[in-house]
């Protein structure tokens, strides 16, 4: 089973993911004679907190790889008992950090206090034990989902792989349907966990000073939870009037394909005709909606089957697109060590992710790898949250993290951008580049993947905020939710609401308690990045047109932001391959501007039509 490249998990070591809303217990009592705190007390405490953190979070890890990658009861305790006992001792930790708090300290180890306090704080070994057996538990259910239409009958089970293939490939609308409501169903099973999780989630944010989990993760983006909350709207808004011009020409090319009846001429559109699951991107939709004339095909799917080429020849093919930039080739053990190919003897979470194992190099890959374009697109962009890892292993341990958890997202992604009709014909996986005047076919499939996925991006931690927040009670989990879809995305529920719904939890992040803010984020600086390596390494065309493969100078730039880690604030990293130290959408405008005109003339003609 494969899911798209921006809804892959990301995998720290939990030393690095202090800052990604940890929970915490309450610090080791004192005898109330301490002397005021001293810098050179702070720097030691700073000091043993990373090396204790970073050693446990490496326990907690292989503890976590094991179980994702052969689940069972025992797998599952094993994971839980090891991450409670990192959360145990970064608990004293975080709250035994506000001593050192007024104190004057180096730069570096002022950002280290700040990051120690970022997190949650479970002061009762209870509330702990909940805590990290609801986590755990939510994943492991989710990856146990199937969907059986007739209960009695083993062989009617579906899993989420095979009801995808039935999104993907099938245009017959109750079919669809009936795949979309089977899957969305299984999400009730566990919404009870899924609000207890939720409370000790915000009892942690309480008592380490935050009103709610919601405004701790808008804290992690070295600014205020409410300024990053504008910028996120600042972007949406600099891209939507290229979405609502997308959604337009999907609606009336599906008004042709299904019917008025089943596609309304205005309105939300049903969210189960998008040929995803989660409505979240739309490029299986593009046979239907391929412009006339446009016969250029990406899709090196056939020949990766016609050639043989297997997991770890595809991901070899990866290896070489960073490696021609100048970077590291991987250490064997990551072939040795990594899942790339889903086991027939054992239950496992295929969704794809990278691991840092132990913070140097026994990095790994985790993922169900087939032989189609959107593995081979998504092993390049899970090969970038490795080669950040090792461009960042030799800074301290609570520094070996991305300079913004979006950063981590985009790396890989910016890649798949270079992934371009030269770059696939010089692998040798196309026999000839297409024609500029093709180009336009090529921009509509980008789109459907790429802009299509924005208001999804941005939308699923909004939803999860106001849950957070408590101005949404369990009972209105789905209304909040379609109201959120319907006003960005533009989309509906195909059918009545199920009582006691818990929709947003078929979509893997939300049990697996991922914060999704950071797929928008790596959305935008992903074709922020590329014009910016496009323009250090002298292209001037067409930005959909270039590639920065086998180019060291653009890879020399990419490789000093993505050795600092999270060294330094993010909008330091951002202006150190970019020049710029805001986060700017225009690029994506820059790189669909010809879409855009042409989509904007289609709809004009399409629209004409009753």
């Amino acid at each position: 089973m494969s899911h798209r490249i921006f809804s892959k998990q990301f995998m720290l070591p939990l030393a690095a993911a202090i800052a990604a809303a940890m929970p915490l217990l309450a610090p080791a009592a004192t005898d109330g004679k301490q002397g005021a705190p001293t810098v050179a007390e702070a720097e030691k405490f700073i000091a043993a907190a990373e090396q204790r953190l970073e050693k446990l979070g490496i326990n907690a890890g292989r503890a976590s790889w094991v179980y994702e990658t052969h689940i069972t009861d025992d797998t599952e305790t094993m994971a839980a008992q090891a991450s409670e006992q990192s959360l145990t001792a970064a608990s004293e930790i975080a709250l035994q950090a506000r001593r050192y708090n007024k104190l004057k300290l180096p730069a570096d180890s002022a950002r280290k206090l700040k990051l120690l306090q970022l997190s949650l704080v479970l002061s009762q070994a209870a509330d702990r034990e909940a805590y990290t057996r609801l986590g755990t538990t939510l994943a492991g259910e989710y990856g146990k989902a199937k969907y059986c239409s007739k209960p009695s009958d083993a062989s009617s089970c579906l899993d989420l792989g095979q009801l995808e293939d039935i999104m993907a490939n099938s245009r017959d609308p109750a079919k669809l349907k009936d795949a979309w409501i089977g899957w969305h169903k299984q999400a009730i099973n566990y919404k009870d966990s899924y609000v207890k999780y939720v409370a000790l989630s915000n009892k942690g944010a309480h008592e380490m000073g935050y009103a709610d989990t919601g405004t701790l993760w808008r804290a992690q983006y070295d600014m205020p939870p409410e300024a990053f909350a504008a910028e996120t709207e600042r972007l949406w808004q600099q891209v939507k009037p290229l979405y609502d011009s997308l959604h337009l020409y999907v609606r009336l090319k599906l008004r042709q394909t299904y019917g008025p009846d089943v596609v309304p001429k205005e309105g939300p559109i049903p969210a189960h005709l998008f040929g995803n699951m989660w409505s979240q991107t739309w490029d299986n939709l593009y046979p239907i909606l391929k412009p006339q004339g446009q016969d250029t095909s990406l899709d090196v799917g056939a020949v990766l089957k016609e050639h043989k080429i297997d997991a770890v020849q595809m991901t070899k093919f990866a290896e070489g697109f960073y490696t021609s930039l100048g970077m590291e080739k991987l250490p064997p053990s990551f072939y040795a060590n990594s899942m790339l190919v889903k086991p027939r003897d054992r239950e496992v979470v295929c969704h794809a992710s990278a691991w840092d194992i132990d913070t140097a190099t026994d990095v790994r890959i985790k993922m169900c790898i087939n032989p189609t374009t959107e593995d081979f697109s998504t092993i390049h962009h899970e090969l970038g949250h490795i080669y950040y890892d090792l461009a960042y292993r030799k800074q301290p341990p609570l520094f070996k993290n991305g300079a913004n958890d979006g950063f981590h997202e985009a790396i890989g992604d910016t890649i798949t951008l270079s992934m371009t009709p030269e770059y696939l014909k010089k692998i040798g996986l196309l026999n000839e580049v297409p024609d500029p005047s093709q180009d336009i076919g090529v921009l509509l499939h980008k789109a459907l993947e790429k802009v299509a996925f924005l208001p999804f991006g941005y939308l699923v931690d909004q939803w999860r905020w106001q849950v957070y927040s408590g101005k949404v009670d369990p009972k209105d989990y789905d209304k909040v939710w379609w109201e959120l879809r319907e006003k960005y995305q533009g989309i509906k529920r195909p059918a009545p609401m199920e009582d006691n719904g818990f929709d947003a939890g078929a979509k893997y992040h939300v049990p697996a308690d991922t914060p999704y803010a950071r797929y928008f984020v790596a959305h935008i600086l992903q074709f922020q990045f590329h014009r910016a390596l496009c323009r250090e390494a002298g292209y001037t065309g067409p930005l959909n047109r270039c590639s920065i493969f086998e180019n060291m100078q653009a890879g020399a730039k990419y490789q000093a932001m993505l050795s600092l880690g999270r060294s330094r604030p993010w909008p330091e990293a951002l202006k150190q391959v970019s020049g710029e130290d805001k986060m700017d959408a225009s690029a994506i405008l820059d790189y669909f501007a010809p879409l855009k005109v042409w989509l904007d003339a289609q709809n004009k003609e399409l629209a004409k039509l009753p």
